[in-house]
């Protein structure tokens, strides 16, 4: 695997935290602005909304950009976004703040996403995806547990603060490592780009992401609740089980990668079908510290297991025309899967508490085993894999 693989998972981990950190400091966010728990998960709905809409617009208005130069842009855009965070008077501020570093997000992983398939032969293009993505499970591994603790001891307005220079680092590094474009992309006429939005297999593959990556968040958004209130954990030992989820998330990707290379289809219907049974048992799972604990790391592994199959689906389906725009929505959809999850978690948490939650969570996923079911009865269009956009 090349070296700018490592460089595009450095930003990953940037952007990665910066998305998750809120979840462990929801109770504090909400003591310090007034305002309720659910309200406070609001901000990570926000946050996927602006991935949501950011991710193919910034895509198709920088589809010409020298694709170095637009990820060390995308990057600038992080960093002022979590300085504004740090500094957010109030809950709408902040709401703004997180939107503005959201709009990143998509492109970051779509445009990246399609730089790593073009590095590798084909046979490896499924992992080189799941390797850039290990940033991002890096980030929960150690960036959310580390914001909790940054939190609990300094206030969260420092954890933003960290994950700022967390971007200055990946700034860094991505100027080191990352090719120098050889030249403008090569990229088709936008007519053509857009004809994957007539594709339904591509819909299709949009709509196993949302929903099938939904059910994680309607549980994982309101953890910190979970093994505060449920199973009586306290500071220490909530930021050790963050740790211990992205340790499964780790291990996960890699999981996920490696069966994608196999049979996307054969992966999707075996990670999505484990994660709607893991999500189910959650009802039963935060009674003890020690099995909590243990379901956290298995929650982690099945659920990113998922990310490279259903990235890897699209990307297929797409074929090279649309491989850019395809990629930067499969992203975007994530992120609604994400928004979607917080808001249903959030009505369950409000109507009937929180052991629900596991159910609410399972029958999302299970909309995303259907969706996958539905493909595999249309005829394919999978097409040939984006070549590489970057020069070697």
């Amino acid at each position: 695997m090349p070296l700018s693989l490592l460089a595009l998972a450095a930003g990953a981990f940037g952007i990665g935290t910066t998305e998750f950190i809120i979840m462990g400091l929801l109770t504090q966010v909400s003591s310090d602005l007034g305002i309720t728990i659910p309200t406070a998960g609001t901000l990570i709905s926000g946050y996927a909304v602006g991935v949501a809409v950011g991710a193919p617009v910034l895509t198709l208005l920088t589809r010409h950009w020298p694709r170095k130069r637009l990820l060390l842009g995308l990057m600038l855009i992080f960093i002022a976004g979590n300085l504004a965070a740090v500094i957010a008077p109030n809950y709408l501020s902040l709401m703004a703040a997180r939107v503005l570093t959201s709009l990143t997000h998509g492109t970051f992983f779509g445009v990246g996403a399609v730089v790593a398939t073009g590095l590798v032969p084909a046979e490896k293009k499924a992992s080189a995806i799941a390797l850039m993505f290990s940033g991002l499970t890096l980030a929960t591994l150690l960036g959310v547990p580390a914001g909790a603790w940054i939190g609990q001891h300094f206030g969260w307005r420092m954890a933003f603060a960290a994950v700022a220079a967390i971007g200055v680092v990946a700034f860094a590094i991505l100027v080191a490592f990352v090719p120098r474009d050889q030249g403008r992309p090569v990229v088709p006429p936008l007519q053509q780009e857009l004809a994957v939005l007539r594709n339904p297999q591509v819909w299709l593959g949009l709509g196993i992401t949302v929903f099938g990556f939904a059910g994680v968040f309607t549980l994982y958004t309101y953890i910190e609740p979970l093994l505060t209130q449920i199973t009586h954990m306290d500071g220490s030992l909530v930021a050790l089980t963050l740790l211990l989820f992205g340790a499964g998330l780790a291990a996960g990707n890699l999981l996920g990668g490696k069966l994608a290379d196999r049979g996307v289809m054969r992966a999707l219907v075996l990670s999505i079908a484990t994660l709607a049974v893991v999500l189910a048992a959650g009802r039963w799972a935060f009674g003890h510290s020690a099995v909590a604990m243990v379901y956290v790391v298995l929650l982690g592994t099945v659920a990113f297991a998922t990310v490279a199959p259903m990235q890897m689906r699209v990307l297929q389906q797409a074929g090279a025309q649309g491989a850019n725009l395809a990629s930067s929505l499969n992203i975007a959809a994530f992120n609604l899967g994400n928004a979607l999850g917080a808001w249903v978690g959030g009505l369950v948490l409000s109507g009937i508490g929180l052991l629900s939650l596991g159910w609410s969570a399972a029958a999302l996923t299970v909309v995303g085993l259907l969706l996958v079911g539905w493909s595999q009865r249309l005829p394919s269009t999978a097409g040939a894999m984006p070549v590489a956009v970057v020069g070697h």
